[in-house]
Formats: C-alpha cells, sequence, structure tokens
C-alpha cells in the first residue's frame, strides 16, 4: 500500500489533528517508510539554473538585479504550481563572482509581504548579510554591497525572515552563489558550468490533488516539512547526458527538513574535493555523503562510456527511534546520468586541491558552550532585540556545540567557515576536514568549533547562529552575536531594523 494512500484510508489529512488508536498507528508507522528506487521516470532534462547576469557600475562593482516573484511553475501533468522564485517563477539564478570584486544587488521585492535574501556562508557586514533584521518590505528595495572576501565556495542564498523562513524557502526563494578565486580557476578540476560542472539544488516537496505544494508535517514527526517527491533545481525526475569522463557535482541539500544520504545506485566510489566553505585539502573518496538542510558538498563522478547509474539517498542512521516518521528510512531515485558512447577527457582530480584548515593550533581568546534542545540555544527562545554576546574582531573562539533533545539538528553559522576540531574528542571524519558553516549534530555528541572572525566590526548589527532545520529555526532555535571592533561594546539593534 502506498504511504498517501494508507494516510488517506486513516483519516489522516494535511494541517489538522488526528487521534490513532495503536493499532491505526502501527500502520501509519509501517508506510511511513518511503521506496522510490525503480518508480521514477526520469524523463526530464535537468534544468540548469542560469547564470544571473550584471553590470558594472562607475565604481566598477558588479550589479546584480534580482526581483523576488510569485508566479506558476508546471513541474508535472496538470495544474501549474502557485510558487515564489528570483527573476523567475522558481528558484533564482546561480551568482557567480570572483574573490576580491566589489559586488552590488538591487533587490526588489514583488510579493505582498516582506521577505528577505541572506547570502548563506559569505563572509560580509552584518548589515549586508540578508538576515531577519534586513527584511525588504512588500514592494521594497534592498541594496547590498560588500567586497567578496574568501576562497572559492559553492554558497547559496535564501529567504530569513524572522519565523516565516520555512514558509518562504517552501514556496521557492533560493538559489546558488559560487565564488571563483586564482586556485580554482588553475585547476584541472570539471569547471564547465552546465556541462561536467553541474549545479544540483536537491530539494523534497509535496503536491495535493491540484499539484500546489502541502506543507506536510508527518504526524508524529520532529523535522518540519517532508515532501514524497524530490525536485532538483525544480525538475521532478531529471536526467543528465553526460559528455565528459569526469563531472563535478555541486549539491545543495535546499531542502527544509530532509536529511540526505548521497550515493549512486551501483555504490561507485565518488570523490568529495570540497565543503561548505570550499576545497578540500585533498580528495576523499568514498561511497555514501549525508548533507542535513543548508549544507554543501562538491563531488566528483567519474563515468564510463555508454553507462547509466542513478544518484539516490539512503537510509540514514541519525533518525533515532522514530526517524522513519521523519523520512531517515526513505530510499529515493533523485537523478539519472546518462554517458555517451564516447567522452571528453579533459578534467582531473589532483592530489592536492585546497589549503587545509588551520586554527587547531590558535589559542581561543573564548570557549562558549551550546545546547540546542526544545526549540531552543542555552535554554532561550529568539529574541530580535536581544543580542546574546560579542566576539573580538581578529580574535579565534572555540563553541562546543551539543544536541541534547534527542531530536536531529544542525548547526549553521553566520558571517564565518568553522574548523571542526573533535567530534566527541577524536579527529572528525574525512567530510567534516575542510571549512564549512553548517554542520549536522549527533544527538549527544560535542562538536568543538573553532572560528577566526576578522573585519566587518558593528557592535549594533548581530549576525545569526541557529539549527537549520527550518521549523527549529522559526520556532526559537537560534540566537545573535555580533563583532566588536577594539574598545567597542555589545550595543542595541536599532528599532528601525527590528521587524516583528
Amino acid at each position: 500500500m502506498k504511504r498517501r494512500t494508507a494516510l488517506k484510508a486513516l483519516g489522516i489529512g494535511i494541517g489538522g489533528s488526528v487521534v490513532l488508536t495503536s493499532g491505526g498507528y502501527g500502520v501509519y508507522y509501517a508506510v511511513a517508510k518511503q521506496d522510490t528506487v525503480g518508480k521514477v521516470a526520469f524523463d526530464k532534462a535537468l534544468s540548469i539554473p542560469p547564470l544571473a547576469e550584471s553590470r558594472t557600475s562607475s565604481s566598477g562593482a558588479r550589479v546584480f538585479t534580482l526581483g523576488i516573484q510569485s508566479g506558476r511553475t508546471r513541474f508535472k501533468a496538470g495544474a501549474t504550481t502557485s510558487t515564489w522564485g528570483v527573476n523567475g517563477t522558481y528558484l533564482g539564478p546561480t551568482i557567480r563572482a570572483r574573490r576580491g570584486e566589489q559586488v552590488e544587488f538591487d533587490i526588489r521585492n514583488g510579493l505582498d509581504r516582506e521577505t528577505s535574501l541572506h547570502w548563506h556562508g559569505m563572509h560580509l557586514p552584518a548589515a549586508m548579510d540578508g538576515g531577519p533584521h534586513q527584511a525588504v518590505p512588500a514592494g521594497g528595495t534592498w541594496q547590498p554591497r560588500w567586497t567578496v572576501d574568501q576562497p572559492a565556495a559553492t554558497l547559496w542564498y535564501h529567504p530569513h525572515v524572522h519565523g516565516a523562513t520555512a514558509d518562504h524557502m517552501y514556496r521557492g526563494l533560493g538559489g546558488l552563489f559560487i565564488v571563483d578565486d586564482e586556485d580554482t580557476e588553475a585547476s584541472k578540476l570539471p569547471s564547465e558550468y552546465g556541462v561536467d560542472d553541474i549545479p544540483m539544488i536537491v530539494q523534497d516537496r509535496a503536491f495535493n490533488g491540484d499539484n500546489q505544494f502541502e506543507e506536510r508535517v508527518p504526524l508524529g514527526g520532529s523535522l518540519g516539512v517532508i515532501g514524497d517527491e524530490v525536485l532538483v533545481n525544480g525538475t521532478i525526475g531529471p536526467y543528465v547526458d553526460v559528455t565528459t569522463r569526469l563531472v563535478r557535482l555541486r549539491l545543495l541539500n535546499g531542502s527544509n527538513a530532509r536529511l540526505y544520504n548521497f550515493g549512486f545506485s551501483d555504490d561507485r566510489t565518488f570523490s568529495l574535493v570540497a565543503t561548505d566553505g570550499g576545497l578540500l585539502p585533498r580528495p576523499w573518496n568514498t561511497e555514501r555523503l549525508y548533507l542535513s538542510p543548508g549544507e554543501r558538498a562538491e563531488i566528483v563522478v567519474a563515468f564510463k562510456p555508454g553507462e547509466q547509474v542513478e544518484l539516490r539517498s539512503y537510509p540514514s542512521e541519525f533518525g533515532g527511534t522514530l526517524g522513519r516518521l521523519d523520512g531517515f528510512d526513505d530510499r529515493l531515485d533523485i537523478c539519472r546520468f546518462r554517458a555517451a558512447a564516447t567522452l571528453s577527457d579533459r578534467a582531473e582530480i589532483p592530489a592536492v586541491l585546497g589549503v587545509a584548515p588551520d586554527l587547531d593550533g590558535e589559542e581561543p581568546v573564548k570557549e562558549r558552550s551550546f545546547v540546542l534542545a526544545s526549540d531552543q540555544i542555552n535554554g532561550r527562545s529568539m529574541a530580535m532585540d536581544r543580542i546574546d554576546f560579542g566576539v573580538r574582531e581578529g580574535t579565534v573562539e572555540v563553541w562546543d556545540v551539543v544536541n541534547d533533545n534527542g531530536f536531529p539538528h544542525n548547526f549553521h553559522v553566520h558571517d564565518v567557515q568553522f574548523q571542526v576540531l573533535t567530534v566527541d574528542d577524536a579527529k572528525p571524519e574525512p567530510h567534516l576536514r575542510g571549512w564549512k558553516d553548517t554542520v549536522l549534530l549527533a544527538q549527544g555528541r560535542h562538536y568543538r568549533l573553532a572560528m577566526r572572525f576578522r573585519g566587518h566590526t558593528d557592535p549594533n548589527t548581530p549576525y545569526m547562529y541557529h539549527c537549520h532545520l527550518l521549523q527549529h529555526e522559526d520556532e526559537g532555535m537560534m540566537g545573535q552575536f555580533v563583532v566588536l571592533g577594539e574598545g567597542e561594546k555589545v550595543g542595541v539593534v536599532p528599532q528601525a531594523h527590528h521587524h516583528s
């Protein structure tokens, strides 16, 4: 019996509450596991987000114009779906800039309510961050500007409205932001955008009978919305026609809550070459890779002429006893790769990629502890007008972060990339040894994160730290900090920035 059919038979609707007998709940639990292997048609070419156009200002800055809008998108046969997008009806263009460039944005909110665009993973002034203090009113504009000052990486942008991030993300706002630098431009890694360097924004969605998005929270689930169909760049059942031996996939978990355990249908080995903050020191070869919401990874996959293989998400070990309700037992086919009879062979995977994180030898000026539990951090819910602490510019701090309530969480810090020093006092697994800005927190384990705060001081305008499972964030699992210059003290959030 299919899950949707079984839930209907049990009288479980969407958005309402239902009391089940133990037998009824047993049936519900039994059908909560999804398996789409062999059931996806893979009959649509993967949509590749266009590169955002830009112009050069009189000051030499690159200026991007982004229009946030509502519209309708055709995902499947039948009615179109009401969606939001940036310069289109769903998702947005890929922004691409080089380290050292000045960038400016002309952002216009064409929606009937306020929203924002946060530059996830970017090192930039707090006033330009796009968090809840930089909401753009309905019909309004926002013009952030900064100098790109970090190594090459796959970053992204998405809404970050206090209390409504999950809803705005689910409707379709988001896109990639790729940073280039001299090292990556000189690298022999696959680099032709959309050909052998492919962006993949992976999201789950639930549709009702009229093809409209349903914000479907599983009965008894703990994470938020879990969809039963997977979209890649807004495409359901996509395929990619491979023309090169090596292909680089820029994977983003753009879902609100779902964890993906990526692998291929034939269990082939692939190479992880970059994480949130950029290239790893050296490739890591693996058959599986976890990505929680907000995390990115760049992997390189080798293909043989004429073969066909699927990218898949496998069951996860992190869900706990009731993890099945939140999709942790699911097996999902995501994208099919179809290799041509003849493949070009220009790229390679260098033995040495980037510079290893180097903060483990630094003496931290401060160590802090963060406990995530009950939609709170350290027993406090987010308050827009409360700055939780200040950090000193130019210093290194170590944050000890633990998930302490039995439900899955992850942890994202704005403005910085951090180094995972240890997990329960042991060396982190290879996929955690590069620069990160978002990390999955296994229940009860202590993650020691080292980060350096440089530049962009502002005692009054805060950055965020929070769980990136968006329902948890919206319900209060978030805090605020400011970066202080010499002699500065923690200030007060300006009333003009305070949107409740």
